[in-house]
């Protein structure tokens, strides 16, 4: 048993609306033990193995970066500025297509690095070889739930099929750290006959589906001319919404795609940065909110972003839909703030990680306040969102354990060492392309 206490706080627990309290927080193993919120307490009758003063800073419950592809760290800044189809098909595609099973540890060793030190706790990963990235997240200690990714046609379909079931019995709830969730690339890289396969998987197993949704305009009017309805409505016809799930992105939808969102209890998940980077369109965040539809938000990955920074996330969903709907107030930061965190966690089944409470997972964020940026304390919720910064990251703590402190990594892993490796893998791929 280890027990740690985080004292001198200040606390957002996410439970009780936008307020802030001083106290301090106990934990025992990876649980939160108690939730103190009172500026004086006497420990004196009990043992700690590590106390962490917290100097007035924020406790809050750890991002959930809700769609990306982590191991794409190897293509940042390696194919920018082309539309999303000419940037799958000449560039991202075929570069992937020189992957080696191996390259994945590494690139997904990167990719956690990064999250951490931008108070991200727990990623959504769709993405090749889901076991190998399992292996890089548990080795280092990070929280990951992995998607299925398949996409193909007929010819293909039993295989990917089988992949789907045999990825999930393997990788499903396979420990404390690591989920697997049933899904597939898109409607536009799955044939019909394939997505139907799925919506039956999902009935076998009672389980949600997760998929790329309606991202552009082209996606949208495409579909609409190869089965004559929206890619929502296909996917709910075909069965795909009955046990929930998501689409991410879901730039473009109309008032009967929303209507089955909200019915399904289908979340949306906003990437507000990649939309832009590929000029797919700015999601309408807002009306989903007001028609009682869950938004929670991505970084997708970093060859389309091109970086994992969920601060710049949570401003970008904020200023879109201020420019969008021409109203300053089109969104709270509170909401966004909820996104980035409670929606988060109910969309990956992980209730346990939502707020700071007892009993709860400690997957909990420490946010330095005495930072320019950060003062003064008129608002410290709007400050988040608005101002702040992965350099007001003091501290990533996942499950209980510290993974990140005062700049400093605790992985077990050497930073240099993969960066290094990560560079020597793009330079191999680029020689072969």
């Amino acid at each position: 048993m280890r027990r740690i206490r985080l004292y001198n706080a200040r606390i957002l627990t996410m439970l009780d609306g936008c307020e802030v309290s001083r106290g301090e927080v106990w934990i025992k193993d990876c649980v939160i033990e108690k939730v103190i919120l009172s500026e004086t307490t006497d420990v004196s009758a009990f043992y700690f193995d590590e106390e962490i003063d917290c100097m007035g800073n924020l406790l809050l419950p750890g991002f959930k970066n809700c769609h990306a592809h982590g191991p794409m760290t190897f293509l940042r800044s390696y194919a920018d500025d082309l539309p999303l189809q000419k940037w799958l098909n000449e560039k991202i595609f075929p570069a992937e297509a020189k992957l080696k099973k191996e390259d994945i540890y590494t690139l997904m060793q990167l990719a956690v690095l990064e999250y951490i030190s931008s108070g991200i706790t727990t990623s959504f990963e769709m993405y090749f070889y889901p076991e190998v990235i399992a292996a890089a997240c548990k080795d280092m200690g990070f929280k990951v739930v992995i998607s299925g990714t398949v996409f193909g046609n007929d010819d293909n379909k039993d295989e990917a099929i089988e992949t789907l079931k045999n990825d999930y019995s393997k990788l499903h709830k396979c420990n404390d750290l690591v989920d697997y969730r049933l899904g597939f690339h898109s409607e536009y890289s799955c044939s019909k006959a394939l997505m139907e396969d799925i919506a039956k998987l999902s009935e076998e197993l009672k389980a949600p589906v997760y998929m790329h949704n309606s991202e552009t305009e082209k996606e949208v009017n495409d579909c609409i001319k190869r089965y004559g309805v929206t890619p929502v409505q296909l996917m709910d016809n075909l069965g795909l919404f009955e046990y929930g799930g998501a689409g991410h992105h879901l730039v473009y939808t109309t008032e009967k795609d929303r209507e089955i969102l909200r019915e399904k209890n289908i979340y949306v998940v906003t990437n507000p940065s990649s939309n832009l980077k590929l000029a797919s369109g700015i999601a309408p965040v807002k009306e989903y909110l007001d028609e009682g539809i869950k938004v929670a938000i991505g970084t997708d990955g970093p060859a389309s972003n091109n970086n994992l920074n969920f601060f710049k996330e949570m401003y970008l969903t904020s200023a879109l839909q201020k420019v969008k709907y021409k109203d300053a107030a089109a969104v709270s930061p509170y909401d966004i703030l909820k996104m980035a965190t409670v929606n988060g966690a109910e969309l990956l089944g992980l209730n346990e990680c939502n707020s700071i409470a007892e009993g709860k997972q400690a997957d909990i964020i420490l946010i330095d306040l005495l930072r320019p940026n950060m003062q003064p304390y008129n608002n410290i919720v709007n400050n988040i969102v608005y101002s702040g910064s992965v350099d007001n990251v003091l501290m990533t703590m996942i499950a209980g354990k510290v993974l990140y402190v005062d700049g400093k990594y605790r992985t077990g892993i050497d930073p240099l060492d993969v960066y290094a490796r990560a560079n020597y893998i793009i330079r191999r791929i680029e020689c072969s392309l």
